[in-house]
């Protein structure tokens, strides 16, 4: 079985390791809890993008740059699945301080990689709707059953999960340790470059389907919706 270490501790062993040339992880700089306990969810989403998602399962890692993010403002939000503070047994996890993961099955099929953000009692999320593939994408073709590394790889929330090997059983977890975490590898991004749309998939939300709570790196390969939604 795989020890559990902190993500700090991680970093130090693996910086000695061949630099990666899109990511190097001698920069890698995780998260810290407070950035994800703040009170604005849409503010963290946007802050989201262009940092690093980091898995490290049986020794393997697999990394992937966020392009793509959606944010859920819990009992305030129609889309979410904690709106008007419902408490269910798969949304009890929301209700935790932020920094830890919120994983879902949809459809029966689909791993759902959330964070969840905020104070403990406030359930906020953001869903990973895409990353660009950095590091162990070998080892992402072959969970995905895929010979050939297309830009669907990492594209759409059930990919991404899919890719870096999250699944349920994962829902709960620290993002300060090392089996999954999120770094800033001092990848800039400029405000004009990050766009806001409405969210995908939540027209039962009524009006809430309409608020610019989706970010997206613009013109990157690997986000999901349609073409018109990824455009200004």
């Amino acid at each position: 079985m795989y020890a559990r270490v902190s993500a700090e501790e991680y970093l130090t062993s693996t910086m000695k390791e061949k630099a990666i040339t899109t990511s190097d992880r001698s920069k890698w700089q995780v998260l810290p809890a407070w950035f994800y306990q703040r009170a604005d969810v849409v503010e963290i989403t946007k802050d989201l993008i262009g940092k690093v998602l980091v898995t490290t399962f049986n020794g393997v890692t697999t990394a992937g740059r966020i392009v793509e993010a959606e944010a859920y403002n819990g009992p305030h939000d129609k889309a979410a699945h904690s709106f008007n503070n419902r408490r269910t047994a798969r949304t009890e996890i929301m209700f935790a301080k932020g920094g830890v993961a919120y994983v879902y099955l949809c459809y029966g099929i689909h791993q759902m990689f959330n964070i969840v953000t905020n104070d403990e009692g406030i359930p906020n999320a953001i869903l990973i709707r895409a990353v660009e593939p950095l590091i162990g994408i070998e080892t992402m073709l072959q969970r995905c059953g895929k010979n050939v590394h297309l830009f669907n790889l990492t594209k759409g929330p059930g990919n991404v999960a899919k890719a870096l090997g999250i699944h349920t059983s994962y829902s709960g977890c620290s993002l300060q340790n090392s089996e999954i975490f999120v770094a800033d590898d001092g990848f800039k991004v400029e405000d004009d470059v990050i766009m806001a749309t409405r969210r995908i998939g939540v027209d039962y939300a009524a009006e809430d389907a309409l608020l610019p709570y989706r970010f997206i790196l613009k013109g990157n390969k690997y986000l999901s919706g349609k073409k018109r939604l990824n455009e200004p």
